[in-house]
This record gives structure tokens, C-alpha cells and sequence, in this order.
């Protein structure tokens, strides 16, 4: 059962902020007609109703019936992926109760045996107490056993030398860069440009995403090696979005515009009027009932 619920009145516009403009509600309503419904995409999991990154984010949406799941992938003292938003412990598991003498908590400083002890669930809800921070492999497999699909996030990857290479490992090991997965159900992204160029170096054919808003005349380079800009809707424009989407990206197809992170009803028909092809959010179900 989900614990938190959400209405385009009460969702959380802290996440936002109150910079982006938004269109006239009469503008917004007749754009967004001529406009295709954009992918939904769970932002770490429905974690706006189960603890993030979690396979109960993922089952949550899944429950919801979203397909496309976002996740952040970083790497463990002894080498295994493992997924996490923040490169430390404290704001999702107890890991100060566990491990009082870790300061910082840096997830680069435990093994995956000692993240494997931690409670990433009850910071949320007491009905999660017990949920663990899943390995990549652990999320992989829920994914598949759901036939959902993959926005993978290299997480701080200045922090973790070569782990682009350690990814398309796992990716490869778990079935993920056969001809469906890498057409149909995986995207990588990263805030880090050079992070996203060696995932293009070492698979040309998988779907590359860049986290930002690179400068309009920037924009060119970037398609050299990624098939999406995927910026903060607190900077999109719809002269952002039609800059972005004149080009064509690495694989000679249009680039996208992926959003994040949109969690009301509002702020999404607007993202859908500015002309974005996906909104990423922790609130699926009303992104998807905003823009259908």
C-alpha cells in the first residue's frame, strides 16, 4: 500500500522552485492539444510513494503502470554498482546508527556486504523498515521481472574512475545490451559530459542522455555523442526545447528533451505545451493523468 498521495494542489513545488515560467492556462491547454503525450518516467522509482531507488520504487510503479524507471548508479568500496541518489548514507539508511564511526558515510568507503546491513526504507515509512539499498544486478532483474525499462543516472562519476565500463559489464552480464534492450528499454544519462562520451565510446548503440542545459550553440557538440538533453524544468523554455529538437543526436534521429522533476498537474501541462518528448518525476500516475 502507498503511504503518500499527491493532488496538483498539494505536490511538492519545493522540488521545482518558482522559477520556470509557465504559459497562460488558455495558451497551455490549446498547445498541449497538438502535442504527443510525453514518456512518463518514475523518477527513482514512484518515490513519491515508496523510498527511492529502491525495488519498492520500482514495484510501486509498476503498480501504477509506468514503464520507464529513472535510477543512480554508483560503485561500493570493493567494486559492485549498487544503486543510490546521494554519494553518502545519511539521508537514506541508518548507516549513523550502524556504522557510528564512519563519518562521512561516503558510499565509496563501505563494501557491498556492509551496505547490505543498512535499512533504506524506514526514513520513509514504517512499512518499509527492513527495504535494502539494491545492487544494479538486484534492480536489473526487478526491471525485468516487470518489463519495465531503464533511465540509468552514472551518479558523481569524477568519483568513480572507469565505472562507465563496470556498468556496460553488468548491462552486458544481465541480458541488457541485447538488440531489445538497447532499442527499446535502456538509456544512459550523467550530468558529466565526458561520462556520457565514454559510455558512446565504448556502446555506439546504446541511447545516451546529457543531464544540463548546454548553451544553445553548444548544443551541436553535444549531439556528437548523445541523443538527449535533459535539463531542470525550472530553465526550460520553448525555444530551449525547439533548439534542442532541430538537431539530430549520435544515432541520426531527433534529439529529445526529457525533463525533471515535475511532480504536479500543472507544471506538467506545461512541460507537455513547451514541447518536451518525457517528464521525469516522482509522481507518475499524475504526470500521466495531466498529460493524457
Amino acid at each position: 500500500m502507498f503511504v503518500r498521495s499527491v493532488t496538483a494542489s498539494t505536490t511538492a513545488a519545493a522540488v521545482l522552485g518558482a522559477g520556470a515560467l509557465l504559459l497562460p492556462a488558455a495558451d497551455r491547454t490549446e498547445a498541449a492539444t497538438q502535442r504527443a503525450n510525453p514518456v512518463v518516467v518514475a523518477h527513482r522509482g514512484a518515490s513519491g510513494y515508496a523510498p527511492e531507488n529502491t525495488l519498492a520504487a520500482v514495484d510501486a510503479a509498476d503498480a501504477l503502470g509506468i514503464d520507464w524507471v529513472e535510477n543512480d548508479v554508483q560503485r561500493t568500496r570493493d567494486g559492485v554498482l549498487v544503486v543510490l541518489h546521494d554519494t553518502d548514507l545519511k539521508r537514506t539508511t541508518d548507516v549513523e546508527q550502524v556504522f557510528p564511526d564512519r563519518a562521512p558515510w561516503a558510499v565509496k568507503d563501505f563494501t557491498a556486504a556492509e551496505l547490505a546491513k543498512l535499512d533504506a526504507g524506514s526514513w520513509f515509512g514504517a512499512q518499509f523498515t527492513g527495504v535494502r539499498v539494491p545492487t544494479l544486478t538486484q534492480f536489473l532483474h526487478r526491471l525485468e521481472r516487470n518489463r519495465q525499462k531503464l533511465l540509468l543516472e552514472i551518479k558523481s562519476p569524477a568519483t568513480y574512475p572507469g565505472i562507465e565500463r563496470d556498468i556496460v559489464r553488468v548491462l552486458r552480464k544481465e541480458g541488457w545490451l541485447d538488440r531489445s534492450h538497447v532499442r527499446n528499454r535502456l538509456v544512459i544519462q550523467s550530468f558529466g559530459a565526458d561520462s556520457v562520451k565514454k559510455v558512446h565510446a565504448l556502446r555506439p548503440d546504446v541511447t545516451t542522455g546529457f543531464l544540463g542545459n548546454p548553451a544553445v550553440a553548444d548544443l551541436p557538440a553535444y549531439a556528437a555523442f548523445t541523443d538527449q538533453i535533459n535539463p531542470s524544468y525550472t530553465t526550460l523554455s520553448a525555444d530551449y526545447v525547439a533548439a534542442v529538437q532541430r538537431l539530430k543526436g549520435a544515432h541520426g534521429k531527433r534529439l529529445r528533451v526529457n525533463t525533471w522533476t515535475v511532480n504536479d498537474a500543472e507544471k506538467a501541462a506545461n512541460a507537455q505545451a513547451l514541447g518536451v518528448d518525457g517528464i521525469i518525476t516522482n509522481y507518475p500516475d499524475v504526470v500521466r493523468d495531466a498529460t493524457s
